[in-house]
């Protein structure tokens, strides 16, 4: 049996300097400079959930704030697979890989309010603002085609607002 696709939002949080939020994975806390430890935020959908507020709910468990206004949606979803050695273990072993609706947001709070210490089992442990198009570098291969198609279809918010 073939195994589904997991429903999936993400955000490219700009800052108004035109940066990128990327966040470290709190598993991977050795991964300073190593691609995949570091990740744009997303998260799962719920059934029947629509994908602005899951993008929104997302954020906030996440990196603790929803401070942010949508500036565009990518028209496609974009999927990818596990690798072989992942499959039956990561996304609690249920699916092939994830089938994602992405979003650009500006960033409107302050990074104050930036909180990934307002979870007991915080997803990442350290974030910083990066340039667009270094997002495919810092992404695991299987994710890479995906970070290569967010940081040349929303260049155009790289930029300072």
């Amino acid at each position: 049996m073939e195994l589904p696709y997991r429903d999936n939002v993400g955000a490219v949080l700009f800052s108004p300097a035109g940066l990128v939020f990327v966040a470290r994975r709190a598993d991977l806390p050795n991964a300073e400079g190593a691609a995949g430890g570091w990740q744009l935020p997303q998260g799962g959908m719920d059934p029947g959930e629509d994908p602005r507020v899951a993008l929104f709910r997302e954020l906030e468990e996440e990196i603790g704030t929803a401070r942010a206004e949508i500036l565009a949606e990518h028209p496609d979803w974009l999927t990818y697979d596990l690798p072989p050695e992942l499959l039956g273990k990561a996304l609690g072993g249920r699916y092939r890989g994830q089938r994602q609706k992405w979003f650009a947001l500006r960033f409107t709070g302050t990074d104050a309010d930036i909180r990934l210490d307002h979870d007991p089992h915080p997803e990442f442990d350290a974030w910083r603002w990066s340039r667009l198009e270094s997002l495919p570098g810092l992404a695991v291969a299987f994710k890479r085609e995906i970070y290569t198609v967010l940081a040349r279809d929303f260049a155009r918010f790289a930029q300072p607002s």
